[in-house]
């Protein structure tokens, strides 16, 4: 009886521990690279259709196969991922209170003038499942994201039809070069 109280009191020390700084480096690096994959796969799909149909035909890429990529990308690292925004263009794709605190602290790593590709951030935190790793990169606004997520009055009437018929709450829009539109959040239950 000794034995299991103490094993089961180890045990649960392991538990309530987080990684150790080796299995946390571990973590960002995977969290990394699945970033990197969904936003290189989904870029290079978003510019094939932006040749092949223009803006119209990008927003299908983004409605259909955005979820499609994230899904694979998390399957192939292990990890939730997908795409978020306080100005959402999909209604799933609004943050959840961890994930708009890292974009706000990214946003603020940017005004203080850090350079877009290296604004990411992680966390381990406490949820009542236990565990979770979190991570977040920005997305910063490139040029051509501006064709959609730019000002308004300067969108082709086409492309605003086609928007307001898929994204009738979109709140996507108004956006610079350079401003961070979102973040590509990652987790893992550990």
């Amino acid at each position: 009886m000794k034995r299991t109280v103490v094993l089961g009191a180890i045990l649960l020390a392991g538990c309530a521990s987080g990684p150790t700084a080796t299995e946390q480096a571990a973590l960002v690096d995977n969290a990394r690279k699945a970033s990197a994959a969904l936003a290189q796969k989904l870029g290079g799909e978003l510019k094939a259709a932006l040749a092949d149909g223009g803006p119209e035909g990008a927003i299908g890429v983004c409605k259909t196969r955005a979820p499609q990529i994230a899904a694979e990308v998390s399957q192939q690292f292990g990890v939730s991922a997908k795409r978020v925004s306080p100005k959402n263009r999909n209604p799933a794709g609004v943050p959840d209170a961890w994930e708009a605190a890292a974009q706000d602290g990214l946003e603020k790593r940017l005004a203080a003038g850090e350079k877009p590709e290296t604004l990411d951030t992680w966390q381990v935190v406490a949820t009542p499942a236990g565990k979770t790793f979190r991570y977040a990169k920005a997305l910063p606004t490139q040029p051509l994201c501006l064709t959609c997520h730019g000002d308004p009055a300067t969108m082709a009437e086409s492309l605003k039809t086609r928007l307001a018929a898929d994204y009738p709450l979109d709140r996507a829009t108004g956006y610079s070069a350079g401003m961070v539109r979102g973040i590509i959040s990652i987790s893992r239950p550990l």
